[in-house]
């Protein structure tokens, strides 16, 4: 089975407090067009109403308390969440949720500490000698008055912040206390990657562990879905990862799917954490995003032979999530990599259309982006490659990639998906593209047809299984069996 997964949101999602309704309603369109499963944006408060959920501020309110400003998250209320996921469940949508465990924003009240302030370029080299800061680190929750956790924070459960409310300045400022540290088991980009933003929590004490694993088993029984995206966990201490993975995943009543966000394209820094975590997680394929978006800037001067150059997909094919682009690569955001319009449909060809991976569908690219940059989606374009992924691309696969201007695979087909094969052919050339390759010893005579229409030829293959198929110049063409 090809499952298929859509990143339902992106960054500029309205701000009107409807998106929780808005999946209610579409939850059976989505899984007619082809979807299986929906990531959801961050369900929990964060630092203002209007913020996309990454500034988390209280992890127990999903749109259920009257805290920074509203009761609703940007997507609404709890009840409609909760709504949501009954309709995609009704429908055989899985639901996964995205969390954010990193760091916390809007404090309620400020403290004072002590510090040393580091680089940003290599947070272990120290500015100056330790001083006292003021900074947002207590958190108790008012509007929530302790109901499903009492716990609350202060400036020892976080190793660092970035603002200094006494002199009204921004920094990366370490806390100093007794055994706190940058945690060594992160990203050692800037030296130790372990501060992203905010006010960064610290995984090495025993009390934030216990309550943040207390808090992933009460939200998996609370909303009981089927898998959690973890944002940003090069940042996290990887050995809180595994034992949160374990421990949720133990804990629940139906099998739980995690995939994570290591946003590092050098393929040994995310297999060194996949080993940590003992495989227990899938991980986005950045890698072959950033492939993605180099192709679609040089052009015909790409060599398509290595698109999937070092990328997860081609090295460690079971445990990654592929995708085009997402809520952070989209223009005007903090990892703007959009891959150019040109290039867009053949990128999702090379994830939708391939036996490896788990894909991703974003939200922006399928419906639009919303904001400044604003621009329609590619909704066309993709529907006809969700259709050819569920009923065309199954059985075995060989790659024709042999020419730095054209590359194309055929999928062999299967006997329990009727008419089920495919050749795809991708050009990146000025000039059309064209590849010689064997469908099967038994399909001889048959005629074959370009699924997304892009071109009209029909194609006979020859009594060897063999067939010449075409694309268009910077271009992508699905071959099929035609199907009168």
């Amino acid at each position: 089975m090809n499952l298929t997964l859509m990143q339902y949101f992106e960054w500029h999602s309205p701000d009107d407090g409807e998106h929780w309704k808005h999946l209610s309603k579409e939850a059976a369109k989505i899984k007619e067009l082809g979807f299986d499963a929906v990531w959801l944006p961050p369900p929990t408060k964060a630092d203002h109403p209007s913020n996309p959920g990454y500034a988390v501020y209280d992890v127990y309110d999903l749109g259920e308390f009257d805290q920074k400003g509203s009761v609703r998250t940007k997507y609404g209320r709890k009840e409609q969440l909760q709504n949501a996921i009954k309709a995609c469940r009704e429908v055989g949508l899985l639901v996964y949720l995205d969390l954010v465990m990193n760091h916390k924003a809007g404090g309620d009240e400020k403290e004072t500490f002590k510090v040393i302030e580091v680089k940003q370029e290599d947070r272990d080299d120290e500015i100056f000698e330790p001083f006292d800061i003021e900074g947002y680190t207590y958190f108790e929750f008012p509007g929530r008055n302790g109901k499903y956790s009492e716990f609350k924070w202060n400036f020892d459960l976080f190793t660092g912040v970035d603002y200094d409310a006494r002199e009204d300045r921004n920094g990366i400022f370490k806390i100093i206390g007794e055994n706190k540290d940058w945690s060594d088991n992160v990203d050692g980009e800037h030296g130790n990657y372990d501060y992203l933003m905010y006010a960064d929590i610290n995984y090495a004490h025993p009390e934030v562990q216990e309550e943040m694993i207390r808090w992933g088993k009460w939200l998996t029984d609370e909303l009981d879905v089927d898998g959690y995206r973890l944002d940003a966990v090069k940042h996290i201490d990887s050995g809180f990862i595994k034992r949160f993975i374990e421990e949720v995943t133990e804990h629940a009543s139906r099998n739980i799917y995690f995939f994570g966000e290591y946003w590092n394209p050098v393929l040994e820094a995310n297999e060194d954490f996949l080993e940590d975590v003992a495989f227990d997680i899938d991980l986005f394929d950045v890698k072959l995003h950033y492939n993605f978006f180099t192709a679609g800037q040089e052009k015909e001067q790409y060599d398509l032979t290595k698109i999937f150059e070092k990328s997860l997909m081609k090295e460690n094919p079971w445990n990654v999530v592929t995708f085009v682009d997402n809520h952070d690569t989209q223009p005007g955001e903090s990892l703007e990599s959009f891959v150019a319009d040109w290039f867009k449909q053949s990128a999702y060809a090379l994830i939708l259309l391939r036996q490896d991976g788990y894909p991703c569908v974003f939200y922006g690219d399928y419906y639009g982006i919303n904001g400044e940059y604003d621009m329609d989606g590619k909704k066309e374009a993709i529907d006809v490659l969700l259709e050819s992924r569920k009923h065309l691309a199954y059985g075995e696969q060989k790659d024709y990639f042999d020419h730095p201007n054209t590359i194309g695979w055929v999928r062999y087909g299967n006997g329990e998906m009727h008419n089920s094969g495919c050749a795809v052919v991708i050009s990146n050339g000025l000039e059309e593209g064209f590849k010689k390759m064997h469908v099967g010893d038994h399909r001889g005579g048959e005629v074959w047809v370009d699924y997304t229409g892009n071109r009209a030829d029909e194609i006979t293959i020859d009594d060897s299984g063999n067939a010449e198929f075409h694309a268009n110049s910077q271009s992508v063409s699905v071959y099929g069996k035609k199907v009168e």
